[in-house]
């Protein structure tokens, strides 16, 4: 596991958890094609690296961090594992396994790139809440996460939405709990783009027959800083207050719908 950072104590990023927090590091292509949607707003430029054979010298051995853990027993609640994206990393189902082994919960923030890693994290109990980014509206989405145009299909970039519809629909399945969140901006968001959102979401929970009232959707404000991954300035965050009056027409959608950072 490439393990570029560690958290030692947090009390937001799983929620009601005390946990501590690992941040993956990335590659951005492996073997000629592009296997990460690093969003242009994304705060975790440093864990992103434009190639898999790009030297990491600043990664935390991994017995270290299970040294760690095992002083934490008793407590800390759970692990969250963020990036990055994790589940790029070939050897993420034995680190959850041997963090659930030391009686640890484990918390996943995914892309939700990888449906097929995600579902045998489920179906053998890996992990116990998901934190899944829905980036935009469906139409919009291969924009938001920097492939250009979404009817561009004329290079290796080109983006498909399936993989990510599909692991909304596994955490829709309802086996344990999740969230979707939604960060938002000016240059990529309108009211109309989130209510489209809302509306997939929404669409997607019917045909699981998941409950609308139970899906947790929160909508993040936008903070600037010289460690996004375009660098600062280039992005812009909603008006609180457009927001605001904005959130009773989404819960209209999805009564669960939150602001986050607002």
């Amino acid at each position: 596991m490439k393990i570029a950072g560690l958290q030692k104590l947090t009390l937001l990023d799983y929620p009601g958890k005390t946990a501590a927090t690992v941040f993956t590091k990335s590659a951005l292509w492996q073997n000629g094609q592009r296997k990460l949607h690093p969003c242009p707003f994304c705060h975790n430029a440093d864990l992103v690296t434009p190639a898999s054979d790009k030297p990491s010298p600043m990664l935390l051995p991994e017995e270290e961090f299970f040294a760690f853990l095992k002083k934490r027993q008793g407590l800390l609640d759970g692990i969250c594992i963020t990036g990055g994206e994790p589940t790029l990393q070939h050897d993420l189902a034995n680190f959850c396994k041997r963090i659930k082994d030391l009686g640890f919960l484990v918390k996943l923030d995914t892309n939700g790139s990888h449906p097929a890693i995600l579902q045998y994290l489920l179906e053998n109990a890996l992990i116990d809440y998901v934190a899944m980014d829905v980036k935009n509206s469906p139409v919009h989405y291969a924009e938001t996460v920097g492939f250009g145009a979404t009817n561009d299909t004329s290079s290796k970039c080109n983006f498909e939405i399936q993989p990510i519809e599909n692991s909304m629909s596994l955490l829709l399945q309802g086996t344990i709990p999740f969230e979707f969140r939604t960060t938002v901006l000016n240059e990529l968001h309108t009211k109309d783009f989130l209510l489209e959102t809302a509306h997939w979401i929404a669409g997607l929970a019917n045909k699981n027959a998941y409950p609308l009232s139970n899906v947790a959707w929160f909508i993040q404000q936008f903070v600037d800083s010289e460690t996004v991954f375009t660098g600062e300035g280039v992005f812009t965050p909603w008006n609180e207050d457009e927001l605001r009056s904005l959130l009773p027409t989404l819960q209209a959608i999805l009564p669960k719908t939150a602001l986050r950072g607002v």
